[in-house]
């Protein structure tokens, strides 16, 4: 007998962190969130571990399958609590290991902020 059960798929609320940057000047709340956020992933380390994340088939990733960036364990999991301090990833723990994923409004948010309508 199964011990598995399906639970039902929730619509997350996905809220862009800030406007364009070509529609009005960041409020100081929403520039101090924009750049934790962009200061997390200024790390080449970081980046590549976002990337592998943000890529992963399922739109998620085990630590164990992203931990190849040239860097020991325990700073891959320095570098990804990092990104989820800055509201980047979020986590979830099946067994002894920890899945990652990418929040579902950060890189639409961050699209948006760094595009806007164009200006001529």
């Amino acid at each position: 007998m199964s011990n598995t059960r399906t639970l039902p798929v929730l619509e997350p609320d996905v809220v862009p962190c800030c406007p364009p940057l070509t529609e009005r000047t960041l409020t100081a709340a929403e520039a101090e969130r924009t750049a934790a956020m962009f200061k997390a992933l200024s790390d080449p380390v970081r980046l590549r571990l976002f990337s592998a994340v943000a890529s992963a088939p399922g739109g998620e990733a085990c630590v164990c399958d992203i931990s190849d960036v040239g860097v020991s364990q325990p700073t891959v999991s320095h570098h990804l609590k990092k990104l989820k301090e800055a509201g980047l990833l979020a986590s979830e723990r099946r067994g002894t290991w920890v899945y990652y994923r990418v929040e579902p409004s950060v890189l639409a948010g961050m699209g948006r902020l760094l595009t806007g309508p164009a200006r001529v």
